[in-house]
């Protein structure tokens, strides 16, 4: 991800989850205050309630997210493709295999302002015996709290809402919250996203909130080059987290490059530890910011 304009300083020159657009030399909006972007808080816990993707097949959008919106006024166009080398091999509950299945997401998110971004999704598969399937969309409003309180990490939350079709998830209308925590310290960057999904269609409904953490840590080699780890858990519900050894776990090792400060590039190897079927994954994330 390109370096940070002014208003976005926090997070690794190539963010996992790039929202920083080309530093136009705009003046500095001024910041909402902390009742408003309180209010906001509390709207996206709202928003959340609603309908999300869930776990059947939902390697679509393989990202941590970094804590800063897009700015006030700037698009990023994403195209996230993922392809499975070794999954699930037959159909399991109505949902089909992931062997050999490509994922691709597009993603198009805007900044309203410098706090609040919103995000619109598409998701495809390709199987490996037919062709391209339209599988579900999302919608996601992110808000980020401002540089002006000045708190010692970077701090957002986002919530998804959207349904996925029945072919691809026991589970078809969802909802997520996403708190966004980050911290760059020297050339080293973290970022931790305590995820929490509901579902309100399907299979898991009548479970509670299932606690689906991700967290990166990177560090930037040079200006244009930065390595890490990426990980992805599934660890059961609020109420009950699953044994050990019903848990999902996956881990990347992850590539960014910084070639332009308009484009983002993330690539990453992933390697299915504990119950998971899909063992064997690579991913690609690119974006174009205007």
């Amino acid at each position: 991800m390109p370096r940070a304009s002014p208003n976005t300083a926090r997070g690794p020159l190539v963010k996992l989850s790039s929202r920083v657009p080309p530093d136009t030399g705009a003046p500095v909006i001024a910041r909402p205050s902390r009742r408003a972007i309180l209010a906001c808080l509390s709207l996206t816990g709202l928003l959340a309630s609603a309908p999300r993707l869930v776990h059947a097949q939902d390697n679509y959008e393989i990202q941590v997210y970094s804590a800063p919106t897009m700015d006030k006024g700037h698009t990023i166009f994403e195209l996230h493709s993922n392809y499975t080398f070794d999954g699930r091999r037959t159909v399991a509950n109505g949902v089909q295999p992931t062997h050999h299945a490509a994922h691709y997401t597009l993603e198009i998110t805007h900044g309203f302002t410098d706090w609040f971004e919103v995000g619109a999704y598409a998701f495809i598969t390709q199987q490996p015996a037919g062709g391209f399937n339209y599988v579900g969309s999302h919608i996601r409003p992110r808000i980020a709290a401002p540089e002006s309180w000045h708190l010692p990490v970077g701090l957002s939350l986002s919530a998804e809402v959207g349904f996925q079709r029945r072919d691809f998830a026991e589970d078809t209308w969802n909802a997520e919250i996403r708190p966004i925590i980050d911290k760059q310290v020297g050339r080293a960057y973290f970022a931790f996203n305590p995820v929490l999904g509901k579902s309100f269609r399907g299979a898991t409904s009548a479970d509670g909130f299932a606690f689906e953490p991700s967290g990166a840590a990177t560090f930037d080699v040079t200006k244009q080059v930065n390595v890490g780890a990426e990980y992805y858990g599934g660890l059961g519900t609020l109420r009950r987290l699953a044994p050990p050894n019903e848990r999902d776990h996956l881990l990347f090792g992850v590539l960014n490059l910084n070639l332009s400060p308009a484009y983002e590039f993330n690539f990453g190897i992933g390697r299915g530890l504990g119950s998971t079927a899909e063992k064997s994954i690579v991913k690609l994330i690119l974006g174009r910011r205007i």
